[in-house]
């Protein structure tokens, strides 16, 4: 029950991120859409719009360490969390005009790669067990219809058990 609640509030609580991030983003293009009318352009306040993004920068940097270091975690232990094992990690602002990628993907790129993606794919134990069954089954039959000998039977069963 406590279970269930608790879950409830992490989707509630990652969804109001969501939306309070785009509330953000949207603030930012009225921002700099109100520079652009009213202040004759982004160029003569340059360094203010500079410094102000090495601030918010500096702000995350911080809030950052100090989730780190509440957690009792360094940066390569949140890092070889298994979340991130063979994915790279994307912050990607304002539809891509701004983008940091951290890490490389194990997957290659979709676009332009002519070669077939080999996706590793663990098998099922439980269906190579039935299909094992299955062939001993066919084996057996093939003994009891005299279309095998009793040896071809044994090496084909060793063979099958041994994998």
């Amino acid at each position: 029950m406590f279970g269930k609640k608790k879950e409830e509030d992490s989707l509630f609580k990652s969804v109001l991120l969501a939306y309070f991030i785009l509330a953000l983003h949207v603030l930012l293009i009225a921002g700099v859409a109100i520079l652009v009318l009213f202040f004759r352009g982004l160029v003569s306040y340059m360094l203010w719009i500079f410094l102000g993004g090495l601030a918010l920068l500096g702000f995350s940097a911080f809030y950052v360490i100090r989730r780190m270091r509440a957690e009792g975690r360094s940066l390569g232990e949140m890092l070889r969390n298994p979340m991130f094992n063979g994915r790279s990690v994307e912050l990607s602002l304002l539809g891509g005009m701004a983008t940091v990628k951290l890490g490389q993907s194990s997957r290659p790129p979709a676009i332009g790669h002519d070669g077939a993606i080999d996706i590793p794919r663990l098998e099922d134990p439980d269906a190579s067990k039935s299909r094992d069954i299955a062939e001993l089954a066919e084996l057996a039959r093939l003994l009891e219809k005299d279309l095998i000998t009793v040896d071809e039977f044994n090496k084909a069963k060793q063979h099958l058990l041994n994998g």
